[in-house]
């Protein structure tokens, strides 16, 4: 089975059609996903400005981190869980956005960022936790993790547009490439 198999049978399990076919499922989990993404990005942005210097510069890290932590995580988990009850809802389509795809090569990305930085500047934060101007690495982790943010954040947004979704023919062939459409021939 491919992967847009499983989401074409994805699509017709009874959950995804009640989700899709609802007066309100859908907008509900769209308003908990945008809270759980301001809860976790939010929080976010503070902890990396902090590590740019930019803000709390009198706070250590380690403070910071252990304050917002237990938020970033809840909203996290929240904007996850909306996510793919979100994904879940209509999957086929979302399958076939290119945004969608872009959205979770950035999220991995992200992961990969705050997974380096974790295992290995923030190792170190004894040494460096009080200091106004954070190393290097760490400034580098935060604006990366800035700018990633901000990206995953506009890749979801666009998600909403049919653009280029596989019903839209004729579409140049990168189009179709990137969305895994497969059209039919004329």
């Amino acid at each position: 089975m491919s992967l847009r198999e499983f989401f074409v049978w994805l699509a017709d399990t009874p959950g995804s059609t009640a989700i899709r076919e609802s007066f309100y499922a859908y907008t509900i989990l769209e308003s908990i996903h945008v809270w759980g993404l301001a809860v976790f990005v939010g929080f976010t942005v503070l902890l990396d400005l902090r590590l740019l210097g930019w803000a709390l510069r009198h706070v250590p890290v380690s403070a910071t981190a252990r304050r917002l932590l237990p938020w970033m995580i809840a909203g996290f988990v929240v904007m996850m869980i909306s996510g793919v009850l979100l994904l879940y809802a209509i999957p086929v389509r979302t399958y076939h956005s290119i945004f969608f795809r872009l959205k979770v090569l950035l999220l991995v990305l992200a992961g990969l960022n705050a997974g380096v930085f974790h295992v290995t500047i923030y190792r170190k934060v004894a040494q460096w936790d009080a200091d106004v101007v954070t190393p290097r690495r760490a400034r580098i982790a935060g604006a990366v993790s800035l700018v990633l943010w901000t990206c995953i954040i506009f890749s979801g947004r666009m998600i909403a547009y049919n653009w280029f979704d596989c019903d839209r023919q004729p579409q140049p062939p990168i189009v179709n490439w990137a969305a895994g459409c497969v059209p039919e021939p004329e």
